[in-house]
């Protein structure tokens, strides 16, 4: 069986973290859902940098809107996305009817640079979710101090949200907690919960890529033995380990009171997503942060050149639940040796927040120049 389609045997989803108009236009989009069965779709601002000023695509596109609506980029690009998300959600629609709406779904992010600011990033959500119209759409707010009560807010409203920029387990805890409150007061204003979607997505390999660089400048400067052989243990071990143990607090949070008696109204869980999941070091197998997480009730969003090399040579196994042991000696010996997985996670929002508004500026700098080529 292809191992990608073999993942739904362990209760994961697979899907795409990739988007561009060819994709949907050649048929690929289809075919990547009925032989390697891709549930979603996920954008992000580097996506559709990548997509608009790396191919032709939407050279005509983006000269009719020019014509139509004048010369500004940022109203460019969202009409460009918005016809690329609302044609993705089409296609995707027969896997959410199929799948009674867990999966199907079809992301795109509010601005990167709202991320300090709760009422900006709950309008632009409504915004966006109003002018996609589509069930299947996931609005994108990251999980910053300032995204939490836009997160919470936002559910209460009937608007699926894809929490992104998720690396601690103490965030997630607040995420959680806010789409638990966002339902609750759905609920309480008799909206219904059983429409309502939500994913939480849990980094991967940015943990490892900046720890293990941590690494790399501690051994350098220690000559003691003891301390170089615990650092070396945990090189390439915190992500997957702090991924293992956040799955448990996700267990713990669907078993609780509160959470039940939501889920007898017909909520829906709200899914770690594992994001970030492509290797960064040539050194590491190219599919380990899909390997080393499989289990049920979760999304990986694979991008493309890790999702050929699974479908290749990928294992599948149960690896989600196994050697929880290892999980808790991993983040000890990191806290052993000094290394503040706080101090870490702080940073990697840190930088995801600028890296996303970078990526959103070079965006609108490649519409600029495809509109004036």
């Amino acid at each position: 069986m292809n191992p990608l389609k073999a993942l739904q045997q362990y209760g994961q989803s697979v899907w795409l973290d990739f988007i561009r108009r060819n994709l949907i236009t050649s048929g690929e989009l289809r075919r990547l859902i009925d032989e390697d069965g891709i549930r979603g779709v996920t954008s992000n601002p580097s996506i559709f940098e990548k997509a608009i000023d790396g191919s032709t695509d939407y050279v005509d596109a983006l000269a009719a809107l020019t014509r139509q609506k004048g010369p500004e980029p940022m109203a460019l690009y969202e009409s460009l996305a918005i016809k690329d998300i609302q044609d993705a959600a089409d296609i995707m629609k027969t896997v959410y009817e199929a799948t009674r709406r867990r999966d199907g779904y079809v992301s795109l992010e509010v601005s990167p640079h709202l991320a300090d600011d709760t009422q900006r990033s709950i309008e632009e959500a409504r915004r966006l979710w109003k002018a996609v119209s589509r069930p299947n759409v996931l609005i994108k707010v990251p999980a910053t101090p300032a995204g939490i009560p836009a997160i919470r807010q936002l559910i209460s409203e009937g608007i699926n949200i894809n929490i992104t920029l998720l690396f601690a387990q103490s965030a997630y805890e607040q995420v959680a907690q806010a789409y638990i409150a966002g339902l609750a007061e759905r609920a309480r204003t008799g909206g219904d919960v059983s429409q309502i979607a939500s994913v939480a997505s849990f980094f991967v390999s940015r943990i490892d890529s900046l720890i293990d660089s941590i690494i790399d400048g501690r051994l350098k400067a220690s000559p003691n033995p003891g301390d170089r052989g615990l650092l070396e243990s945990i090189r390439g071990k915190i992500a997957i380990a702090n991924a293992k143990l956040v799955y448990q607090r996700y267990g713990e949070i669907c078993r609780s009171e509160q959470w039940r008696a939501l889920e007898a109204r017909g909520a829906h869980t709200q899914r770690l997503l594992w994001a970030s999941t492509s290797t960064k070091n040539p050194n590491y197998r190219d599919v380990m942060y899909v390997e080393e997480l499989i289990g049920p009730d979760t999304v990986n969003t694979i991008p493309l050149a890790t999702l050929d090399a699974f479908r290749e040579h990928g294992q599948v196994r149960p690896t989600l639940e196994a050697d929880l042991g290892a999980a808790d000696r991993a983040m000890r010996t990191l806290a052993q040796v000094g290394i503040s997985m706080k101090d870490v996670t702080e940073r990697l929002v840190r930088d995801g927040v600028k890296l996303f508004a970078d990526a959103f500026d070079k965006l609108l700098d490649a519409v600029d120049k495809r509109r004036n080529a």
